[in-house]
């Protein structure tokens, strides 16, 4: 019984490989998606525009500082769960191709050892550099929301 309850859970783990390494693909090209609308965001900013809560606080006077807190949690929401969710992943496509390496190692067959660990670590460091890409533009537009949201409630010390 524990051998039928082992085999089955073997193999239902290879079964999610293709799709842990679909998704850490996509979650790879969505990073450099993401870095390449921080950059563009980056030089709006610095030319005075990009200021996505000033220009819905400007077009709509009358939001809360909740609803502006909510409006930038929802920017942040996609490339935060990515941040989140792909190294695991990543440790997921390390361990899946790890039972088959050892099983072919205990066999005697280095090629299929040597296949399987290039899977895991080639995983592995594209969540990592996934993972990287979109922590760092994640906290750094967290920062610029942040002095959004201060400047105004600047504004609205000013008018009051």
């Amino acid at each position: 019984m524990s051998h039928f309850v082992e085999l089955s859970m073997y193999q239902i783990s290879q079964l999610f490989l293709l799709p842990t390494l679909a998704l850490i693909s996509a979650l790879f090209l969505y990073a450099f998606w993401v870095l390449g609308e921080f950059l563009v965001l980056a030089y709006a900013r610095r030319a005075g525009r990009g200021r996505s809560l000033m220009h819905r606080f400007l077009a709509q006077p009358t939001m809360s500082d909740d609803e502006l807190d909510v409006l930038a949690h929802k920017v942040l929401e996609n490339p935060r769960i990515a941040s989140r969710v792909t190294p695991m992943l990543g440790l997921v496509a390390t361990m899946i191709p790890m039972g088959p390496a050892l099983k072919s190692l205990s066999d005697g067959n280095l090629a299929d050892v040597s296949n399987n660990l290039t899977i895991a670590f080639s995983a592995v460091i594209l969540a990592l550099i996934a993972a990287s890409i979109t922590y760092w533009v994640v906290n750094v537009r967290r920062r610029w929301l942040a002095e959004e949201i201060l400047e105004i409630q600047a504004l609205r010390g000013a008018r009051a």
